[in-house]
C-alpha cells in the first residue's frame, strides 16, 4: 500500500522552485512600490543651445538678428555689425 504518497516525490521536488518563484515575486513587488516616482521615467534628453535658440527663434521670443548674432557666437564667429 502507498497510503497516499502517490505524488509525494513529484511535489517535493517541485515545492522548493515554488518557494523561491514566491519569494522572488515578493522582493520585486517590495522594490516596485518603495521606488520613488521620479525612478521610474527614463532620464529625458537635454536640449542643446543650438535647439533652445532654434525653438524661441521659431516661438517668436527672439528676433532674426538676435538668432543671427547667437548662432554666429556658437559657431565661434563674430557676430556681424548692424
Amino acid at each position: 500500500m502507498m497510503y497516499g504518497y502517490g505524488i509525494g516525490w513529484g511535489w517535493m521536488m517541485l515545492m522548493p522552485l515554488v518557494w523561491i518563484v514566491l519569494l522572488a515575486v515578493i522582493v520585486w513587488a517590495v522594490v516596485r512600490l518603495v521606488q520613488r516616482p521620479g525612478d521610474r521615467t527614463p532620464p529625458q534628453r537635454r536640449e542643446t543651445a543650438q535647439e533652445i535658440l532654434d525653438r524661441r527663434f521659431a516661438s517668436g521670443e527672439i528676433d532674426a538678428d538676435t538668432y543671427a548674432d547667437a548662432r554666429a557666437r556658437m559657431a565661434g564667429r563674430e557676430p556681424s555689425p548692424r
